[in-house]
């Protein structure tokens, strides 16, 4: 009896790979936002649905919402505009030779900012610069909390830049500037985009937390709930921010993809 060999299996092409590859990215962006709307859909249907009193009519009417809605992007949009500022910057300075010796420090006082519970550290700050306005404090304690990422990617993302590309550059007669600026941070930018995302996805959480020193944002709602023994409150406070979490997210990784270079 003849054996009939098995046909090897094939490697799926590049074109296969490459289109599988397309449609996962399309239906994630057309997915998660479908996902998100469904979830304010139904919390919606079954908020109205209730039989509310005063005080619950007080925290999920749209005005209110609206505003400490506004008040949460603001918030969060501050914060993270200050940490692009001062960890990306920082963390290229602290790759470059004559600072390289400070990393270790710095890193270990951006980890305790990190370790500290975050509402112990809004709070201490809310003590200790009383003055400053609970704005200003809330700012600089979820600055503090969220900057660790941002810093780490970016000195990691440099630091595995091929030694031999960028001597190639130096080579080719390019200023230390210009080979930072041309070759290191091009192919520093995925790691440094995965650490702004993740701490995207921090700032609009710990924002939330800027409620209990009076600082507004979202998280005024999960309070209310709190304060008031109303689970439906507290309930819808909370997927708010879950969902403006994941929204967010959701758009920084599109950006993310928009913005790594091709080929990487």
């Amino acid at each position: 009896m003849a054996l009939v060999a098995p046909l090897p299996e094939t490697a799926p092409s590049a074109a296969d790979t490459t289109a599988a590859s397309r449609a996962g990215r399309w239906l994630r962006y057309a997915g998660t936002p479908a996902a998100l709307l469904l979830v304010l859909g139904a919390l919606a249907l079954y908020v109205g649905g209730q039989d509310l009193d005063r005080i619950e009519e007080r925290s999920l009417n749209a005005e209110y919402l609206l505003s400490r809605f506004t008040q949460h992007l603001a918030l969060t949009a501050v914060v993270v505009v200050l940490i692009l500022a001062v960890a990306i910057p920082l963390g290229v300075l602290l790759t470059r030779p004559g600072a390289r010796r400070y990393a270790g420090g710095v890193l270990a006082v951006a980890n305790v900012g990190q370790a500290t519970p975050t509402l112990g550290l809004i709070v201490l700050f809310a003590v200790a610069f009383v003055s400053w306005g609970v704005h200003t404090i809330a700012v600089v304690a979820i600055l503090v909390y969220g900057i660790l990422p941002v810093l780490r990617n970016t000195m990691v993302g440099l630091d595995q830049v091929d030694r031999a590309v960028i001597e190639s550059a130096r080579g080719m007669g390019l200023t230390r500037r210009q080979v930072l600026w041309a070759v290191e941070l091009p192919l520093a930018v995925p790691v440094m985009l995965a650490g702004i995302r993740t701490a995207l996805v921090i700032t609009v959480g710990t924002v939330a937390l800027a409620t209990f020193i009076g600082a507004g944002g979202l998280g005024d709602v999960i309070s209310n709930g709190i304060a008031s023994y109303r689970d439906l409150v507290l309930l819808s406070g909370s997927v708010l921010v879950a969902v403006l979490a994941l929204a967010v997210d959701w758009v920084a990784g599109i950006v993310e993809d928009v913005l790594r270079p091709r080929g990487v």
